[in-house]
């Protein structure tokens, strides 16, 4: 098993990217190139940042990958608003999905003030 494991946040992140991956599949077929593919997109690109980090050596670097995850995040808790307006998401599930992003949001601003 590779190292990145060993982050704790990267387990609740990949665990977004599952469940984002879960719930894209009932949306509607006109979203499978708009909404769906922008919103798995935004849940990997949390996990892959993430991952990256592990291998960077510079602070400043891993700083930067931390705060792209964080842009990405982001961009994934919008998504989440507005599949619930559009209908596409059940509330309760939207919220729940919100805080696990939010979750992931202070474990990775945790992560860069361990190493400033």
């Amino acid at each position: 098993m590779e190292n990145f494991w060993k982050l704790k946040v990267i387990h609740f992140a990949h665990q977004l990217v599952k469940e984002i991956y879960k719930i894209t599949v009932d949306f509607p077929d006109s979203e499978k190139y708009g909404l769906v593919s922008q919103m798995r997109r935004a849940a990997v690109s949390v996990v892959a940042n993430l991952v990256e980090t592990t291998k960077r050596k510079s602070v400043k670097d891993k700083i930067n990958f931390h705060n792209i995850a964080n842009g990405s995040l982001e961009e994934l808790k919008y998504y989440l608003v507005l599949s619930v307006d559009l209908e596409y998401l059940k509330c309760e599930n939207g919220k729940r999905l919100n805080e696990l992003c939010r979750k992931i949001g202070a474990m990775i601003t945790g992560l860069n003030k361990s190493i400033q």
